[in-house]
């Protein structure tokens, strides 16, 4: 990592804490050949045209310049020659080289999203060298429930014990509500008959689970579950609807669960890390990171990870990548984020507005202090 002119102190916290991942997905077990790459670096849900390459943009240009020392190349070589490097290593190989180098303390898995292709938390914390434990997505729980029969009336039920089962040695939950359903719903509990018509509307239907009613019905169980809770915001691929993924609105679902005492995390957030910023400085129940949006900004992480520190309290932000697939991306989340908080917070001491301890001191809560008092981590 290049450490510009930063105080040494301040640089040597951001090259050696090993980071908390609070939110991160398992790394892809396949070789992976160039299409398959480049559709796993863009959030996009369509193919690449064959006029472009996911190469030529913040993240193609990141991964070139950063990921190719790792493999034993030089900075910034030709992608042809850096995915040639890749397919000579093999995808367990590399894994092994990207994920060990992002100096990872603790990992945080979600599994709810083809976690059959990719690595588990126990994959995970091999490759890495360091404790991986896993996060449960409440929609893909109801959905196994429907997959293996369940009538209406009977759901709530068989949801709440099926929860139970699936997070005894979970650390978190997670939704994607906002892919769902959007975040522009009814925040209260839903009641008894409510979530028994849903259900019978949803089961007699099939599919995915996208019925508002349910999907509060999820996220209330999950806060009664009492484990710390996660909620998609903001950036995703184009089965999100980006208007409705403001955390704005969940200011009404904020507030009714305060009284729980149950974390919520908001991720990613990106472009509303403002918007979180402020919910976060308002309410002492709610969280947030700039995960994945670091990776997707690339060179201008600096700006995005700036405006993520602007009102919130700094006990309230926490470090994600919301890496999913090639390791590039877990490398990538953990080296961009050290760079761009490197360059903000030496800014700041630069700028005589901080003082170096205050700058490592919150480069270690955001790094790795805050996620592990949040859920309990030793």
């Amino acid at each position: 990592m290049e450490l510009d002119l930063a105080p040494a102190g301040l640089a040597r916290a951001v090259e050696e804490l090993p980071l908390v991942d609070h939110h991160v997905h398992g790394a892809v077990t396949l070789d992976l050949p160039r299409t398959a790459f480049e559709e796993m670096i863009t959030e996009s849900d369509r193919p690449v045209p064959d006029w472009m390459t996911q190469f030529d943009s913040q993240l193609g240009f990141a991964i070139l310049r950063h990921c190719p020392p790792v493999l034993g190349l030089d900075p910034s070589c030709a992608p042809e020659e850096y995915l040639a490097r890749r397919a000579r290593l093999g995808a367990a190989e590399v894994n092994r080289l990207l994920l060990g180098a992002a100096r990872l303390g603790h990992l945080l898995v979600e599994t709810g999203y083809r976690g059959d292709e990719l690595l588990g938390p126990s994959g995970m914390a091999e490759a890495c060298g360091a404790p991986a434990d896993e996060v449960v997505r409440l929609e893909s729980v109801a959905e196994q429930v429907a997959a293996a029969g369940c009538d209406a009336g009977a759901f709530a039920g068989r949801f709440a014990e099926a929860l139970h089962e699936r997070t005894r040695t979970a650390r978190g939950l997670k939704s994607v509500a906002a892919y769902r359903c959007g975040l522009d719903f009814d925040p209260a509990p839903p009641s008894r008959a409510e979530v028994a018509d849903a259900a019978g509307r949803w089961l007699a239907a099939g599919g995915r689970l996208s019925d508002p009613v349910l999907v509060r019905h999820l996220i209330w169980t999950g806060l009664e579950r009492g484990l710390p809770l996660q909620l998609h915001i903001g950036l995703g691929d184009p089965d999100v609807d980006l208007r409705r993924a403001d955390p704005l609105l969940l200011r009404g679902l904020i507030e009714l669960a305060e009284p729980t005492g149950v974390p919520l995390l908001l991720l990613h957030c990106y472009p509303y890390q403002r918007q979180a910023g402020f919910l976060a400085q308002a309410y002492p129940n709610v969280f947030f990171d700039v995960g994945l949006a670091v990776n997707h900004t690339g060179a201008r992480g600096a700006a995005v990870v700036a405006e993520s520190l602007e009102v919130a309290p700094f006990a309230k932000l926490l470090y994600s990548s919301d890496a999913w697939g090639p390791a590039e991306l877990h490398y990538l989340g953990a080296v961009l984020w050290r760079r761009a908080m490197l360059r903000v917070l030496g800014g700041f001491v630069a700028d005589g507005e901080w003082t170096v301890g205050q700058a490592v001191r919150v480069f270690t809560m955001v790094g790795a202090e805050n996620a592990r008092r949040v859920y309990g981590l030793g």
